[in-house]
């Protein structure tokens, strides 16, 4: 630019001589710049083959010590990991790594290999299809394919999040990219769970290539939280719980009001869920008696748009619908509201033994697109306890309230499956494990209700499904009332009763601040199977009321805590969580100053 500026200059005025002086001077400070943009080229052209040289007197040889190198750093990301052989090896044969690859790096690279290895899994399940299969060997493999496509989407938007993340960045993010890897892993023990009672040899057939996809995504969500430790050691955050394999649940919440609603809802949100009947234009009625838009509920759900970015409310005049109801993964936002739990009822009867479907498949409604609501409904499953699983609700939605609505069965009835839920002031009605799941989920103000078991079984509130030390999963009963239904309440029933058992190796669930009545066993928790998960699970107690309370003939399992100080308590609310940043937990306790409801 400043030649054509000179040239420019000459052709405005001046004399010759003045002009032949500029452009004299201009020539010189441009053969000046040159050569020093040449000397520099060549000084450091020597210098990287010097350098070169001095390394190994062989380019070649330097690459490989660059490619040594990404492999050293490759080792100590994969160092983390349950699985590292595995996480070295899967990497190492990534083709999209680069040869000066850091940590973000070789995570997106984990992820990918993860996606890969879905992707071929669900293709090798689709071959085993056949004419041959019966109807729960087909619902098995359904259930697979569907929670492969769930884990493919979850998959994806972590790399979404990772694009729009850098390394001192990652602590912002870490909440969001744990929940969707938790979820993942989940959905591949979803999948072998339906080949239970199958005949043949479709579930030994799964389960190597099965475990393999989990193991791998494991390893990605060790390494989130590596990177995660690393970055905020670099800003000087202290971690109040520094072994995130055994950090207390309220780390993975935080951000909830004086209310007790979770920072995640917006304003208008909570005003849906605060008012009473129905004070807002629902987009669509649904009404038995053909006053409204729709007569079915499946009918205005699949009415409703797809991946909205605003919510859309159906409104669920009173009446018993039976029917099993969808929420698939593209209707985002959605809202049902009731006249009141009694009043709209939502009912079905599927069921594991009954009807031969799947635990996943029996729910009378399925929830998973996000950001789900609901107020006032009853959602129910009739097969009664001889049919064993039955589920009411299931939900793998995330960022989902409940709130007012009754949930009833009897094995089974709640399966919180993944990601983050909350539910304010509900009651949950059932047997064996009628809360169940491995979903980031708080239950506030709630009333859990024993029903009355067949002879041979036990009351269990809770099967926690925590299967991988670093999922940021886990049930938390806060200011509860756990209790019996009527035909339990006189107290005279032989029935044992538990607050929970480990259905996988890390399960985790507390009670803090609710009270526990009479008819809980003293021991308080059951073994799932011997010994299985007894020291790696978390059950804590925390300022519980109630004649159950009383911890002193509580089990003596090494996982068991009984939280006796307020600074441990104190892991479970909010304000020592709060870090000023974007990521949006499910749920939290009560926002307060303390550990108080």
């Amino acid at each position: 630019m400043g030649s054509l500026n000179v040239s420019c200059e000459r052709f405005n005025g001046g004399t010759e001589q003045h002009s032949r002086q500029k452009i004299t001077k201009a020539v010189f400070v441009t053969a000046m710049a040159s050569a020093l943009i040449v000397a520099t080229v060549i000084f450091l052209a020597v210098g990287i083959n010097r350098d070169a040289i001095e390394r190994d007197h062989n380019v070649g040889k330097y690459h490989v010590r660059r490619w040594k190198s990404t492999q050293n750093v490759l080792k100590d990301a994969c160092s983390s990991t349950l699985y590292p052989e595995l996480c070295v090896s899967s990497i190492s044969s990534y083709g999209g790594l680069a040869s000066n690859a850091g940590h973000m790096e070789i995570l997106e690279a984990a992820v990918n290999v993860a996606i890969v290895a879905v992707k071929n899994e669900k293709a090798r399940t689709r071959s085993l299809f056949s004419p041959d299969l019966d109807f729960r060997q087909h619902g098995a493999l359904r259930d697979c394919i569907e929670m492969y496509d769930d884990t493919l989407d979850e998959l994806h938007d972590t790399l979404s999040d990772l694009h729009n993340t850098t390394f001192l960045s990652i602590p912002q993010h870490t909440a969001d990219l744990e929940t969707l890897l938790s979820a993942a892993i989940t959905n591949q023990d979803t999948c072998m769970e339906g080949f239970t009672l199958c005949k043949g040899n479709l579930k030994k057939d799964l389960k190597g290539s099965l475990n393999n996809v989990s193991h791998l995504v494991s390893n990605s969500l060790a390494m989130v939280g590596n990177i995660t430790d690393k970055a905020k050691q670099m800003l000087g955050i202290v971690d109040s719980v520094p072994d995130r394999r055994r950090r207390l649940l309220a780390e993975d919440f935080v951000g909830s009001d004086e209310e007790g609603f979770p920072s995640w809802m917006s304003a208008g949100d909570r005003r849906l869920l605060q008012v009473n009947g129905v004070a807002m234009t629902a987009n669509a009625v649904v009404a038995l008696d053909g006053s409204g838009n729709f007569t079915t509920i499946s009918a205005a759900v699949e009415a409703a748009p797809e991946k909205s970015t605003t919510r859309f409310v159906i409104y669920v005049k009173a009446g018993v619908y039976k029917e099993n109801v969808e929420v698939h993964k593209r209707k985002h936002f959605l809202t049902f509201i009731g006249d009141g739990e009694g009043k709209t009822v939502i009912t079905g009867s599927r069921s594991v033994k009954g009807t031969n479907h799947t635990t996943f498949h029996s729910a009378t409604v399925a929830v998973t697109g996000k950001g789900f609501m609901a107020r006032d409904i009853t959602f129910e499953n009739t097969a009664g306890p001889s049919n064993h699983q039955a589920v009411a609700l299931r939900v793998g939605s995330d960022c989902s309230a409940f709130y007012r609505c009754s949930f009833k069965g009897y094995q089974d009835t709640l399966y919180v499956h993944t990601l983050r839920q909350f539910y304010r002031e509900c009651d949950i009605y059932g047997t064996v494990d009628f809360i169940f799941g491995n979903a980031a989920v708080v239950f506030q103000n709630c009333n859990l209700y024993g029903r009355q078991p067949l002879e041979n079984q036990m009351i269990i509130y809770t099967a926690q499904g925590r299967k991988d030390p670093n999922q940021n999963t886990g049930i938390v009963i806060h200011n509860c009332t756990v209790t019996a239904d009527f035909d339990q309440a006189g107290g005279n029933s032989s029935t044992k009763t538990y607050l929970g058992r480990p259905w996988k190796e890390y399960s985790r669930t507390v009670f803090m601040y609710s009270h526990l009545d009479h008819i809980i066993q003293p021991v308080g928790w059951l073994e799932w199977n011997g010994t299985f998960g007894l020291s790696t699970l978390y059950y804590g107690e925390y300022n519980n009321r109630g004649p159950r309370s009383d911890t002193t003939q509580r089990v003596k399992w090494p996982g068991h805590r009984v939280i006796n100080s307020s600074s441990e308590a104190g892991q479970f609310t909010v304000d020592r969580f709060i870090e000023g940043d974007k990521w949006l937990p499910s749920v939290g306790v009560p926002y307060s100053s303390s550990v108080t409801p």
